[in-house]
Formats: C-alpha cells, sequence, structure tokens
C-alpha cells in the first residue's frame, strides 16, 4: 500500500467514483472495504493519518459490552457479541480471545453477575469464546494475584475479545485495496461540490504537496467521528448537531501491577462505568473515564482529574497501588456519541447504537456505534449509499472476509504476530541487512525493520505514524518512544529519501506530541 500509487491512482481516474468515503477510522475504514469488496469504486480519503483519532485510542477490546447489558440494551450486546465473532473469525492474527476476572466484594455480587454473564454467554450464541463460572476467593487470588486481597470473596470469570485497534485499521485499509479500492491519508476535505443542490464530489487539499483536488463521486460519506458535524456544516450551514462528544482516558501502567493472562472487570465505578485493567503487549491498561467535551481536537489532552480517576481506581482494587510516577503513558480519545445537547451532561448514559442520517443534499453521514460493531454499520452505509447513487444493489461480502494478515497461528513469529502473514516479509528484511533486526531501545520491542515496512507497505509518512499506530510505542512508553525518536526519523528520512532536515523537524513535532501522553 503505498501511497504515492495511490494519489497516482486518485488523479488519474477519468470518471466519477461510485462512492467517496471521508474518515480513515475503524467506520470509514470499514465502509471502504465493504464498498470495494462489492465491486463498487470506491476512494477513501483521511485528513491526517488512518487511526489517528478515536479509532487508535480505544481499551483495545472486542467486545459485546458487559454494562449495555446491564441497562438492559440486549439488540446491541446481541448484535455487538455476534461482530466480535466475525473480527476473531476474519482476522486471528489480530484479535484474541481474554479471559476477565470481575472481583467479588460484597455478598450479592457473585449471584446477581454470575447470572448476569450467563446471560452474556447466551447471547454469544456459537460465538461464544468461554464459559463464565464464578471462583472461589482462591481461585481469583490465582489468576489475579495482584488483586486487593482486603475483603475479597471470591469473583466471576467470563471471556471476551482483545485487539490491536490502530493496527486493525489498517489491516482493513490494506483489504480494501486489495479488493480495488483507493485510500489516501493526508488528504483535508474543504468543499463540497453540489449540482441541482445534490453532493456530486468533493474539494480536497492534498496536506504533503498543499495540491487541491475537485473529485467526483455519485455518493458521498461522511465517517468521521467526531468531526462528523464539521462535515454536516460544511453541507449545510444550517445543520443541527447530532453529535455529543465525550472523552476518554486510558492510564499505561508496567506488568508488575497485573502480571499472568487474566484481566479485571470492575462493573460500577464512582462515575457510573466499567473500569478495566487489561495486559496488552507487555503492559497494562487501565480505562476509561467518561468526560462530556465541547471541543473536539486532533490531538485530545487528558485532565489531570482524569489521570486522578484513573490511578484512585486502580489502587482500590490492586495490592500495589500505583502511583502518577508509575504512569508509563496516558491517552486520550473522543467518543462520537449521539445524542440530544440537552441532558444532565452524563455521557456515559448515552446509547452506543450507530445511527445513518442523510441529508436534503444526499449526503450520507454514519455515526455513533462501538469500535466492535464497524462492520455491521459498514454494511447498513453502503445500503443506504448505494440507493442514494442509483447503484446496482449488490450484497454484502464481508461477514465471511478474511483480513489483510490472515493467519491462525501467527503467534509463533513472535513481537511481530499482528502482522500475520506479513511476518515473514519483515522477516526477509532483516536476513538482508542484520542490523534492522536489532531493537531500537530496550524497554520497547520495536526494530528497524518495522520502521521500513511502515514506509513501504503501511504509508507512514511520520516518526509519529510508525510510533503512535504502527508500532504503538507510544502508548506503551510515552517516554522511551521519544527517546527512539531520532533514529526512527533517520530511518524514514532514508526510505522517503527527504534528509536531515526533515528528520530534525520531526523529531522536533514529536516531542511536542509526547507531551500530552506522559502525566
Amino acid at each position: 500500500m503505498d501511497r504515492e500509487s495511490m494519489r497516482r491512482r486518485m488523479i488519474e481516474s477519468d470518471q466519477p467514483w461510485d462512492m467517496i468515503v471521508i474518515g480513515g477510522g475503524a467506520t470509514g475504514a470499514g465502509t471502504a472495504l465493504d464498498a470495494s469488496a462489492r465491486s463498487y469504486r470506491t476512494l477513501l480519503l483521511e485528513q491526517d493519518d488512518f487511526a489517528k483519532g478515536t479509532s487508535s485510542r480505544s481499551t483495545k477490546l472486542a467486545h459485546g459490552g458487559v454494562r449495555y447489558l446491564q441497562r438492559g440494551n440486549l439488540s446491541l450486546v446481541l448484535e455487538a457479541l455476534h461482530e466480535r465473532g466475525l473480527m476473531i473469525q476474519n482476522a486471528p492474527h489480530l484479535v484474541r480471545n481474554l479471559p476477565f476476572v470481575v472481583p467479588n466484594y460484597d455478598w450479592w455480587e457473585a449471584p446477581f453477575y454470575g447470572i448476569g454473564l450467563k446471560l452474556y454467554d447466551v447471547l454469544a450464541g456459537r460465538h461464544d469464546l468461554g464459559g463464565s463460572h464464578l471462583l472461589t476467593r482462591e481461585e481469583t487470588l490465582e489468576r489475579i494475584p495482584t488483586i486487593e486481597k482486603k475483603g475479597l470473596r471470591g469473583g466471576v470469570i467470563y471471556h471476551d475479545g482483545q485487539f490491536d485497534d490502530a493496527r486493525f485499521v489498517l489491516a482493513l485499509l490494506q483489504t480494501a485495496v486489495e479488493q480495488g479500492a483507493t485510500v489516501l491519508n493526508r488528504m483535508k476535505i474543504t468543499g463540497l461540490t453540489k449540482t441541482d443542490g445534490f453532493v456530486d464530489g468533493v474539494i480536497a487539499q492534498d496536506t504533503e504537496s498543499g495540491d487541491s483536488h475537485e473529485l467526483r463521486a455519485r455518493s458521498v460519506i461522511n465517517a468521521t467521528g467526531p468531526f462528523t458535524d464539521s462535515l454536516r456544516t460544511l453541507d449545510d450551514p444550517n445543520a443541527g448537531a447530532l453529535i455529543r462528544p465525550s472523552q476518554g482516558v486510558h492510564i499505561v501502567l508496567g506488568r508488575k501491577f497485573l502480571p499472568g493472562d487474566n484481566a479485571i472487570m470492575v462493573p460500577h465505578t464512582d462515575d457510573g462505568r466499567v473500569m478495566f485493567a487489561i495486559p496488552w503487549m507487555d503492559r497494562v491498561i487501565v480505562g476509561t473515564t467518561d468526560t462530556p467535551v465541547h471541543e473536539i481536537p486532533l490531538e485530545p489532552k487528558p485532565l489531570k482529574e482524569e489521570i486522578d480517576f484513573l490511578v484512585g481506581h486502580a489502587a482500590r482494587y490492586l495490592s500495589r497501588d500505583p502511583t502518577h510516577a508509575d504512569v508509563l503513558s496516558v491517552f486520550a480519545g473522543i467518543r462520537p456519541l449521539v445524542g440530544s445537547a440537552e441532558g444532565d451532561g452524563n455521557t456515559a448514559a448515552i446509547s452506543r447504537d450507530h445511527t445513518i442520517n442523510i441529508s436534503n443534499s444526499g449526503l450520507v453521514t454514519i455515526a455513533g456505534g462501538k469500535w466492535t460493531t464497524f462492520r455491521r454499520m459498514a454494511e447498513e452505509t453502503v445500503d443506504h449509499a448505494a440507493v442514494i447513487a442509483h447503484l446496482d444493489e449488490k450484497p454484502c461480502l464481508t461477514q465471511h472476509l478474511n483480513i489483510h494478515g490472515f493467519h491462525t497461528h501467527s503467534r509463533e513469529y513472535g513481537d511481530l504476530a499482528e502482522y500475520g502473514s506479513d511476518a515473514p516479509k519483515i522477516i526477509a528484511l532483516v536476513k538482508k541487512n542484520g542490523k534492522l533486526g536489532e531493537r531500537l531501545h530496550p524497554k520497547l520491542s520495536v526494530i528497524g525493520a518495522q520502521v521500513i515496512w511502515a514506509v513501504r507497505e503501511e504509508m507512514a509518512r511520520s516518526v509519529e505514524d510508525v510510533l503512535a499506530r504502527r508500532t504503538r510505542s507510544l502508548l506503551l512508553d510515552a517516554k522511551a518512544s521519544l527517546e527512539v525518536a531520532p533514529r526512527v526519523a533517520e530511518l524514514m528520512s532514508r526510505e522517503l529519501k527527504l534528509g536531515r532536515k526533515w528528520a530534525k523537524n520531526q523529531v522536533s513535532l514529536y516531542e511536542k506530541l509526547v507531551s500530552n501522553y506522559l502525566p
């Protein structure tokens, strides 16, 4: 997947696209894949980097949503559990089964959560990942030796899915390209074109070259997540707000706080959310918060009170109390919730169902939803867009479509497991140049070959692209990622033939970014 070839394909197209998808996150990538798999001519445009926003800042769970079960939204849970099963089926190199323990400290918790999680198992049906059951106090401590022991009565174990969100988006886009789609990052939408009041294209600026392009389409799809209303206003200045944004923050700790292969799920925190402590890539992710916000920056900043909240709650349930000094990284994302602008300010209570909106000019907007249901959201969106575009009806093919890198036993590749079938190609780079196999930092697993691969095959255009999303180094250890940035910039500048000045500027930009990830 090479940006220059994608750019040429976009420029040289001499007929309107069937669909132009705006937004390179989970929903946009899923929509582009669905459309291209149906053989619709598809172009996806992303203003920054793929998965730059919310889609790379999740809790890394492919799950049905236990808390939606608590609120009685069985239809959403049922749909999400079905889609969770398809994610594991179609991308086993990226999604895996993860056991969760719900610790019990009150007498009523074991029967209450035990019954609820049995219903969770039933709703999963044939996509069940493993039955839930009660644990004794001793069994709970065996699975979570660092759980707070005072008052512990036992626990309940259940199973859900875990994945790397940013790399999943990338794999979706690579699959879309294999199905015939054209995808481009660094393409900012500056306007919509219309004929007789109907949207028939976009004006997009290539932020690398500065060139502006007018691109025609039979249907334009707004899949921009938190930025949904900005594009809707571009279409209609009087469009009302559809999105009620909420910020979610996670902290990352060392594995000493949660050794082993089991996660912790706390069903009810002070703000009414579920809290997770999850082993991920030799780290522990603790999250999340739910804070209503009014501004939607491309790079959201965690609030001090959000970090305090997570550190404090982690200390309640872990025998080794973490402090702010133990936090390796902290990251924030904006949830594009669909809800009324009025209310009590509690965004945690807003439904995670999605909605499709079609404006008077024919702009198709897909908003809301949750990561796990991206495929179903994409299917419905393409169905609507095809009608708007007067295209021949074609069935959705993504339920049983293998995602790029599909590999049923990729764990044999160790730190390269999530590359799936691409892993041997990265290993081949190391065989040609042994230095590319050396770790760039003792606290990070990233090697030079991954940087080269990211540039050549994954459209990485900046140090941030590589360290934040292609390798996840920024999330795993912000300080260590900063220390390795000069080496990454050097490797990238050689590969892109951009010189030392570019590399130096990249390191400077990355320094500014990292300050948001340090507590």
